[in-house]
């Protein structure tokens, strides 16, 4: 039988939206034990935020992207006895994952320095919008605000165009890769000193750290470049049935390479005979190539520059990628139990590890479907958990055979 690569650890998350329920289902696929923690009534605000799905009593797609194998309980952090109930819970578990703003888990008491002095084992990873201090640490953060922030946006539109903002919220998708990241090292750094230490990662950093090339050249040489740029071609053609995307990497002869497969003349070449001169040229050789893309349909295309080793892809909307050949053959589409409503088809985790890989196993929980379990298994008597679920500590607690 396969044992998951993190079977054993416990984790405690107490987080919404996206970066860092990432990062524990992250965890969670790969054979973490995760007990989402949610309030009550309302639970993770993203369960409420597609309007498809919510409009017909289904579960959310956004939630249901990011929380499965997690084990959902509901609880008031603001009650004043939640506190009493986290601090039965924490000693038990190996990593608490949070993303409330700087100050709010203090406040709750539920603070890194309080948690550590009750469990001194305890890593503590804490996903915050721009850092645990400094002047906008108290300022909420999200996804297209860093882009904005960081000079993603700007750098995205061009010279002296529009800001452009990516739809696709890639900072948060790799802050919380880089979290769970930052909790796997913590947790080998364990294995050595027996310490746990807390986990820090912003939004404002991780997309910082996403432009190391251009931020590295206009730190050393004040010039903010896109070396994409620097190739050609680096362009999106338009062909008789759709879009190709046609990169040079750094060949001399690729302007040839092209015109041979699309049996044209490449003299025009001539003037531009390295990769920076053509790169310089750039506009002249593509107005050669635009109207001989345009006669043939895009996989005529990509079959034709393939052969000649020249970089291409059809650009395919997220409908078609879907349903691509290779998507199919590396099974990154996933099937997923959701309690009490049809299954969910969302996206597989990318790692693959050939021994230990990533599988389903609580599929997508309703809210509060685990409460009365999870506190059970925390040595909370019944007749405990009812005067706390009758007091208000405890909000939709499910029913009694959640598992």
């Amino acid at each position: 039988m396969t044992v998951a690569a993190l079977d054993g650890i416990t984790v405690l998350e107490i987080s919404e939206v996206m970066q860092a329920p990432l990062a524990a289902q992250a965890l969670a696929d790969f054979g973490a034990d995760v007990i989402k923690v949610e309030r009550p009534g309302r639970g993770d605000a993203i369960r409420g935020q597609d309007r498809h799905a919510t409009a017909n009593g289904l579960v959310s797609s956004y939630f249901a992207a990011l929380n499965r194998n997690k084990r959902c309980i509901c609880l008031d952090l603001k009650h004043p006895a939640a506190r009493g109930v986290l601090h039965r819970i924490v000693p038990r578990v190996d990593v608490l994952i949070h993303n409330f703003r700087p100050g709010v888990m203090e406040r709750l008491g539920l603070g890194y320095e309080e948690l550590r002095e009750i469990h001194p084992g305890l890593v503590y990873a804490a996903a915050s919008g721009f850092g645990e201090t400094g002047p906008l640490a108290r300022t909420g953060g999200q996804d297209m605000v860093a882009q904005s922030l960081s000079g993603i946006a700007v750098h995205s539109g061009g010279p002296g165009g529009r800001p452009h903002l990516c739809p696709t919220p890639f900072v948060d998708y790799a802050s919380g890769m880089s979290l769970a990241q930052g909790i796997l090292l913590a947790l080998m750094e364990r294995q050595r000193s027996g310490q746990g230490q807390k986990v820090s990662i912003s939004l404002l950093d991780v997309a910082m750290g996403m432009q190391t090339l251009e931020a590295t050249s206009q730190l050393m040489y004040g010039v903010e470049t896109n070396w994409v740029a620097d190739w050609f071609p680096n362009a999106v053609f338009a062909t008789a049935d759709g879009w190709i995307t046609v990169l040079g990497f750094y060949r001399d002869d690729v302007f040839t390479r092209i015109c041979r497969v699309l049996e044209i003349d490449d003299s025009a070449g001539a003037a531009y005979p390295t990769p920076e001169a053509m790169a310089a040229g750039k506009q002249e050789l593509n107005a050669i190539l635009e109207p001989e893309f345009g006669k043939r349909p895009t996989a005529d295309c990509v079959e034709r520059l393939s052969s000649v080793d020249v970089l291409c892809a059809p650009a395919l909307t997220l409908a078609e990628a879907l349903e691509h050949t290779q998507v199919r053959h590396n099974e990154t589409v996933l099937t997923v139990p959701v309690s009490q409503q049809p299954p969910a088809r969302t996206i597989a985790h990318p790692v693959t590890l050939s021994r230990s890989p990533a599988t389903v196993r609580h599929g997508v929980s309703r809210l509060g479907e685990h409460t009365r379990p999870v506190l059970r298994r925390f040595e909370f008597a019944a007749d405990e958990i009812d005067r706390l679920a009758a007091a208000g500590v405890l909000g939709d607690a499910g029913d009694e055979d959640g598992s």
